[in-house]
């Protein structure tokens, strides 16, 4: 993608929305009206970033990415992650929820269950590390508040499911495969 017109400005660091690295750029746009409104190019994906002293966007997904996911359960904790960059904390904690019940299903417990069911098989079935079952519980009960009450879920409730859920994937998915399978 080429920029017409983009000027050279003071550089700013930021982390990229798109691609997620910490950049430096100095390529971009600003307000005539506004000095402190300004859209920087990121040098490494050559997408724009809209930034003011205290707003970026797109924002930052938080957390990071995890290895060997099935493809949809990859595709779910990336629209989880993503939601919070939009700040769409209630979208982001209820596709936190909804990962509990696929990687349930994805690792054999029958479809159309209960949602505590799934929670209940992952954990009789040793998907949970130990002390783990804590996650699990607050990934359900802030999952089952975004969906049967009418609250919103702010940005700390989905960092923590993210990381919570993170780590649920990383030892279901990622650790495991990172082992050589002795036959």
């Amino acid at each position: 993608m080429t920029w017409s017109n983009a000027q050279d400005q003071t550089p700013r660091s930021y982390t990229c929305g798109y691609c997620g690295k910490v950049v430096a750029s100095n390529k971009g746009y600003y307000s005539q009206i506004d000095s402190n409104l300004r859209v920087f190019v990121c040098p490494n994906c050559d997408k724009p970033s809209y930034l003011t002293p205290s707003e970026q966007v797109p924002g930052v997904a938080p957390g990071n990415e995890v290895k060997a996911l099935p493809p949809d359960i990859e595709t779910l904790y990336r629209e989880a992650r993503n939601s919070v960059a939009v700040s769409a904390y209630t979208a982001s904690v209820l596709t936190c929820r909804k990962l509990l019940m696929n990687i349930a299903v994805g690792l054999g417990a029958p479809a159309s269950k209960s949602f505590m069911e799934y929670v209940e098989y992952l954990s009789a079935n040793g998907y949970v590390p130990p002390k783990g079952k804590g996650w699990v519980d607050h990934i359900r009960k802030k999952g089952n508040e975004a969906n049967h009450e009418i609250v919103l879920m702010g940005r700390t409730d989905a960092d923590d499911l993210i990381a919570f859920t993170e780590m649920l994937l990383k030892f279901i998915y990622e650790f495991p495969s990172r082992v050589p399978v002795v036959p």
